[in-house]
């Protein structure tokens, strides 16, 4: 096999090498690559070292030659501090059996590892190399697994000569492993000759890595490609801060803050860029009497977008034809008294029945409102009586876990959007405007989670007379994805809306929606008088992080039943620092997943994944399952093989997902996600992590968001400043979107 390097500091002076066999990691920073690590060598077969440094890529079960240094650690003793190290062939029978059932040849798994190790002895390595059809003498083993064994150690031969390059112009191993997967044999040509293709087309890798490459292989710090590149870059991490464009000035600004560049240089490149259509330029204006106008430049996709989503929506508002025609000379009162007499002695109350009325009477409507306001049964009483008149109905929500819960209240099939239009690889829907779904009313919850372009993608879908309803709590945090969708159509006066505003009496007596509606309004939640709302006060983040995992993996179970895995989720405002979802993840797992002696484990960069592991999907990858894998969809790890390579997710929308071990960057730990992430999904109990050093994320409908996840409990750990400055600051200012200006235009 070749050779693999990681640091950059291959070159210090005086460094000794350490040769042994790779036997446990005990822990990696993802972000820095910092890795600590136990050691098996000819000298300390029965004692393990202790090795740190940068190890991220080196997988258990390799031998390895590490240079470095001998230190003394004042509280753990002596360990050996890597610079870098170089992949070796295990020499050893029991080295070689251990590298091959390792996983990381596909088709060899421990037992088959031990079969081919018992025919073969040391000569093993030499036979795959050379005269891999003689792996058929081993007994079990036919000439299909030869060949599937024989292409995955041609692949890995390919893949180290591909990190050596990489590697050498500064790439760490997991994303040499993405642009491998990328461009194959061609990798080491695309890095040499166009770096940033690499930010456009390699998922995980942005501006920055591609600009180090870039600049490692001699690309100047001026040159047009690389300022252009740069100014889309600002446009792609803006949309990824939920804007659909940028005020030509502000791109400039943080383009040339990035780049490091003259400001005229940005904008002469700027223009070179709108004339050569890689981005748009349109005047939007900047007030509601379009006083005076904004330069905004746009992405083109996000561009489209809007242009599309607003005419499609004042299409199918004016449309001609009505197939719900039935309501509009309908008798409401006897339509009324019919639902009452059907739910069992509920009545809707007056603002309830008005949004009855709109979504069967407006071909394009939004019904909005907080919790315990009855949403969900004006939902019902919408769905029954459209059902009456033999109205097709089609329910949608953009998570898995808000379909199903659409659906168990209204009694109708709900499925999430991205599987009612048949997205392809590509992101192209089976339903459009040529080919749009069979339905009469499209009922689409948690509505303030859509972004832009599934809102596009939906509404094009939606067939010409058929009604459209948003439903959402616009209160919520916008969406992941660029855009703010909800809000934009609730500031156009076009769109008809009702909002729910009355508490229901059984509502007020729950503390998760009385909190809620507090923290919305500027006051605190109140955390003594009622039986499921709960402050474990804390200030020191450390202590936050302790206490977080003492009440998922112990408090909550013990009293009130709950599984810490299936039942409860922890939701915190940060991705980083000791009380952030990286670090809690791992002291969840360990509380709630740990190492077991003989069972299958997989690492990935700094991730460990185990048979149990909540894990959440990182991407939308439209190749996965039956349709599709959608970015934030949440399973538990089922199945972990070595012998196959492959690990295999139990979705919550009950599909049973494979992954290669070469994809699993697709996959994060999900015992505890971002407040963001866990838009449109609820949980009998959320756990909420609040610590003064998130202060700049502390804001108001991210708290408010947090605590509308659950359904039965929501205990908060942390500090009362924190909890004061997320209810007193309103949040971030408006996102850049033009979706409003455009329903007025006419």
């Amino acid at each position: 096999m070749g050779v693999g390097l990681e640091g950059s500091e291959r070159n210090k002076p005086n460094g000794v090498t350490l040769k042994g066999t790779l036997e446990r990691i005990t822990y990696v920073n993802e972000e820095t690559g910092y890795t600590i690590a136990r050691l098996a060598t000819e000298r300390s077969d029965k004692e393990l070292l202790t090795v740190v440094g940068p190890l991220l890529g080196a997988q258990v079960g390799e031998s390895l030659l590490l240079t470095g240094r001998w230190t003394t650690h004042p509280r753990y003793g002596r360990q050996f501090e890597v610079w870098s190290y170089t992949t070796l062939l295990p020499a050893t029978i029991q080295g070689i059996q251990r590298y091959l059932g390792s996983g990381l040849i596909k088709g060899i798994g421990p037992k088959m590892a031990e079969r081919i190790v018992n025919h073969f002895g040391t000569d093993t390595l030499r036979v795959i190399e050379e005269e891999p059809e003689r792996l058929t003498e081993v007994p079990g083993l036919g000439p299909k697994r030869m060949k599937m064994i024989a292409d995955a150690w041609e692949e890995q031969k390919i893949i180290k000569e591909v990190m050596v390059f990489l590697q050498g112009v500064g790439v760490s191993t997991s994303i040499a492993v993405r642009i491998f997967k990328q461009y194959g044999e061609a990798s080491i040509n695309v890095v040499r000759n166009e770096p940033y293709r690499l930010a456009d087309e390699v998922w995980g890798i942005g501006f920055k890595t591609a600009d180090a490459i870039a600049r490692s292989i001699g690309i100047p710090h001026d040159s047009p490609g690389r300022v252009k590149a740069g100014l889309r870059y600002t446009l792609s991490q803006a949309a990824d801060n939920g804007h659909c464009y940028l005020p030509a000035p502000n791109l400039i600004a943080e383009a040339v803050k990035i780049l490091d560049v003259p400001q005229d240089l940005a904008a002469k490149c700027l223009e070179e860029l709108i004339a050569e259509e890689g981005v748009i330029r349109e005047d939007i204006p900047a007030g509601e009497n379009g006083e005076s106008a904004i330069p905004a430049i746009y992405l083109v996709p996000f561009h489209r977008a809007e242009q599309s989503l607003a005419a499609t929506l004042r299409g199918l508002l004016t449309a001609d034809r009505d197939r719900l025609a039935a309501f509009a000379n309908v008798d409401w009162d006897a339509a009324f008294d019919w639902l009452h007499a059907r739910t069992g002695g509920a009545r809707l109350a007056p603002e309830q029945a008005e949004a009855v009325r709109l979504a069967l009477t407006e071909k394009v409507a939004i019904l909005t409102g907080g919790p315990g306001c009855g949403k969900s049964f004006t939902v019902r009483s919408i769905v029954m009586l459209a059902r009456a008149k033999r109205a097709k109905v089609v329910l949608a929500a953009p998570t898995g876990r808000a379909a199903k819960r659409l659906a168990e209240l209204t009694g109708h099939e709900a499925t999430t959007v991205h599987r009612l239009l048949q997205l392809r690889p590509g992101g192209d829907a089976s339903f459009d405007r040529d080919n749009p779904l069979d339905a009469d009313l499209v009922v689409v919850d948690e509505a303030s989670m859509l972004d832009l372009l599934l809102a596009n993608k939906l509404a094009k879908a939606v067939p010409k007379g058929a009604h459209l309803l948003f439903v959402g709590d616009v209160d919520q945090l916008p969406s992941v994805g660029a855009g703010e969708v909800l809000r934009d159509l609730l500031a156009a006066p076009e769109i008809p809306r009702v909002r729910l505003t009355r508490i229901f009496r059984q509502a007020q007596e729950s503390g998760v929606v009385v909190n809620a509606h507090r923290v919305n309004s500027g006051k605190p939640p109140l955390v003594r008088e009622f039986p499921d709302f709960f402050l474990f006060p804390a200030e020191d983040p450390e202590e936050i992080a302790r206490l977080t995992v003492d009440v998922v993996a112990r408090r909550i179970p013990a009293r009130f039943g709950l599984d810490p895995r299936r039942d409860v989720q922890v939701l915190v405002p940060m991705h980083r620092g000791v009380a952030g979802a990286a670090a809690l993840n791992v002291a969840l797992q360990e509380a709630l997943t740990p190492y077991r002696e003989g069972v299958p484990e997989r690492r990935y960069g700094g991730r460990v994944f185990r048979v149990g592991d909540k894990v959440t999907q990182l991407r939308n990858n439209y190749d996965k399952g039956a349709a599709g894998v959608f970015n934030g969809t949440v399973g538990v790890v089922t199945d972990i093989s070595l012998e196959e390579s492959t690990l295999t997710v139990r979705t919550d929308e009950d599909e049973s997902v494979d992954y290669s071990f070469d994809e699993l960057d697709e996959l994060a730990h999900a015992y505890a996600v971002s407040i963001h992430r866990s838009q449109g999904s609820e949980y009998p109990a959320v756990v909420i992590p609040l610590a003064t050093s998130a202060w700049m994320m502390l804001q108001r409908n991210l708290l408010y968001t947090a605590i509308t996840r659950a359904k039965r409990l929501v205990v908060i750990v942390g500090s009362r400043r924190a909890i004061w400055q997320a209810v007193r600051t309103k949040g971030a200012g408006r996102r850049y979107t033009g979706l409003t200006h455009r329903l007025r235009a006419r």
